[in-house]
């Protein structure tokens, strides 16, 4: 909405820049001016009770305007690209890979040079993990941060990341990185500067004097890694104060009532959009906003400082979309896409967190009657706004989805999870998976699961056993969850190593500054030599590798996967199946997936009521539905589309 009484302030801001009578800089200014309203309302609902809020507000703005500024021409030419495409990240054509630039290449100029590999297997868009400077043995994986505009010194310079996304530019690929905006490393600038004691960078933080409100804070606020971190407080011994930690104690929670951490942490978020970043996976958003007697997690100003972390983006960096890592319930997760007015103008991506811990409650128990008891919710999803969607990532599996969803098709939601924790956490002695459980409550006996792609589907056990039958029923349920992700909507985001069959790495076991987090059995070390293997026929490596290869090219090829509310669930009778059919006018195209180990049949008639053949885009073969009925090998799917 225009605001007239705030012109005369961009004016004089627009006068103080020089900004030029360029087009670009005629749509910065237009798209300021039709933004600037409700970027005045959401900072005033935060911070407009403030004696300085004016000035900041004005700071704000001037942060805006500089990051224009900054922006390259080569990169202000691909948000007009961007823009004529509408929402460019909905296409069918992204396919993603989640990597750690370290352990597969060694470092940017190296993952320069892998560039090939990673376009011959069909992905366009790369998932950096976190790049920034951290201390090693305090790092959290990278997510505990002590310079935001330096990179880790083993992965190379700012300038490497500028030539690396260059390249990605000519290639019309794509870029993803990390941002930690609801805590630093206690070694960032400013915690220094806190612990020497100064009041101002205190106040970036939060600090308490003694024990009295982090004793009431943490009576409502669930422990994060009640193994390794206990508590949200830690006691800070050079200023005999203690100060919120509610991740690691090496990780101080910044404090967003204060209007400068808000604005510094935006420069840092626009100064890696004019870096030429895509997409900005903003990482724990959930977490941004702290108040008494509360979780400390959701809160409504969480989403607000989204909201207009978005709108600011929208102004300066138009072309990058971002991807919030809320990791929470079903219901809570259509919240980061914004609503009402804002809605898609909060976050534009979320992870379908959710979905991916149902697939693999379906793999353990061959029952798909709680996936889709949640696919309700999940449906909410505003048009415009998109998933990443996965098998799994760097992170572990946790349960989330709702008690309600497992009591609906008639099982105890504590035995359920119970048993698909023993199923995939190497309790469980006749599973074929092979992982462990992670960040156990001793409280709750709640926990997550870690382990790789390969090794939860059965293939490290198998591997062992020198099982053929067994290694070839690994490698069809690898498949079947990668397809299900791929053509599910959204953009798929594999796992670095997945591709080549890779099973659990226990390497990290002699790590002191990684042992204690069995994550890293799942994040592995790449050894190129064993992915030469993916050109060797026959080969474990080779039967994943070319089968997702020719998953990713169909996935390109469907325009019906894009991402455009244009999916619908099919009521299929056999609860080992599940399927979707995704359309585009009269075009319709059938995704049909077996989660058991046995062989299954369906009726077609809802499916199909015409009874037509179909033809199998997967296996290249025609499909007779003329009988009435519809079998499925173990593990198998069918991707049906019209003769």
């Amino acid at each position: 909405m225009y605001n007239p009484t705030l012109q005369p302030f961009i004016d004089s801001v627009s006068q103080s820049k020089k900004l030029s009578k360029s087009t670009q800089d005629k749509y910065f200014l237009h798209r300021l001016i039709a933004n600037i309203d409700d970027i005045h309302v959401l900072f005033a609902g935060i911070y407009g009770h403030l004696p300085q809020a004016k000035y900041m507000f004005g700071q704000l703005i001037q942060v805006l305007f500089q990051a224009h500024l900054q922006r390259s021409q080569a990169l202000k030419n691909r948000d007009e690209v961007k823009e004529k495409k509408g929402k460019w990240f909905l296409s069918n054509e992204l396919t993603g890979m989640s990597l750690y630039v370290d352990r597969f290449a060694g470092n940017l100029e190296g993952l320069e040079s892998k560039l090939p590999y990673l376009e011959d297997l069909g992905v366009n868009l790369l998932h950096l993990m976190p790049l920034f400077k951290s201390p090693e043995g305090e790092s959290d994986g990278g997510y505990a941060v002590e310079d935001f505009r330096v990179i880790e010194n083993k992965l190379g310079t700012i300038e490497d990341l500028r030539k690396l996304q260059a390249h990605l530019l000519e290639k019309d690929m794509y870029l993803m990185i990390d941002i930690v905006l609801n805590h630093t490393s206690h070694h960032h600038e400013w915690a220094k500067k806190a612990k020497e004691g100064s009041k101002e960078f205190q106040d970036y933080y939060y600090f308490y004097d003694d024990r009295s409100i982090p004793d009431q804070m943490e009576e409502t606020m669930p422990e994060i890694f009640p193994e390794s971190s206990p508590g949200s407080f830690t006691f800070q011994e050079s200023v005999q104060k203690w100060v919120m930690t509610v991740f690691h104690q090496y990780q101080w929670d910044l404090n967003y009532s204060n209007p400068k951490v808000l604005i510094e942490m935006l420069d840092n978020l626009l100064f890696y959009g004019n870096l030429g970043v895509d997409i900005v996976r903003i990482d724990a958003p959930a977490f941004i906003w702290k108040q008494m007697g509360t979780s400390c997690q959701n809160l409504p100003e969480a989403h607000q400082l989204l909201q207009l972390i978005k709108l600011c983006t929208e102004v300066s960096t138009p072309g990058m979309a971002i991807l919030g890592e809320a990791i929470v319930a079903p219901a809570q997760i259509m919240e980061y896409f914004g609503k009402d007015r804002y809605a898609t103008h909060e976050c534009d991506f979320a992870y379908n967190a959710t979905h991916m811990a149902l697939q693999w409650d379906a793999l353990a128990t061959g029952d798909t009657r709680i996936m889709l008891e949640a696919q309700h919710e999940l449906a909410k999803k505003p048009l415009g706004s998109s998933w990443i969607t996965y098998t799994r990532c760097h992170d572990d599996i946790g349960l989330g989805y709702d008690d309600y969803m497992i009591a609906n098709v008639g099982f105890t939601p504590y035995l359920h999870r119970y048993y698909l924790k023993n199923y995939y956490g190497g309790i469980q002695e006749d599973s074929p998976a092979s992982g462990a459980l992670f960040a156990i409550n001793p409280k709750t006996q709640d926990a997550r699961i870690s382990g790789s792609l390969a090794s939860l589907c059965g293939l490290e056990k198998a591997l062992k056993a020198k099982d053929s039958k067994w290694i070839d029923e690994s490698i069809q349920k690898i498949l079947l969850m990668e397809a299900h992700c791929l053509f599910l909507g959204g953009i798929p985001m594999l796992f670095y190593g997945d591709e080549a069959a890779y099973t659990n790495d226990y390497s990290y076991l002699q790590d002191p500054g990684k042992s204690y987090d069995n994550r890293w059995m799942h994040r592995p070390v790449i050894d190129w030599k064993k992915n030469k293997r993916v050109k060797k026929k026959g080969t474990e490596e080779n039967k994943v590798y070319t089968s997702l290869k020719e998953l990713i090219s169909l996935r390109k090829k469907l325009k019906v996967v894009a991402d455009l509310k244009n999916l619908e669930w099919l009521p299929c009778t056999n609860k080992s199946i599940v399927g979707y059919v995704r359309y585009i006018g009269s075009e319709r195209v059938y995704f049909l997936f077996n989660f058991s180990s046995l062989e299954q049949t369906i009726p077609v008639h809802a499916i199909e009521p015409k009874k037509q053949n179909k033809n199998c885009l997967w296996s290249k073969k025609q499909v007779s539905l003329e009988k009435g009925s519809l079998s499925f090998q173990p593990y198998q799917f069918y991707i049906l589309a019209d003769s």
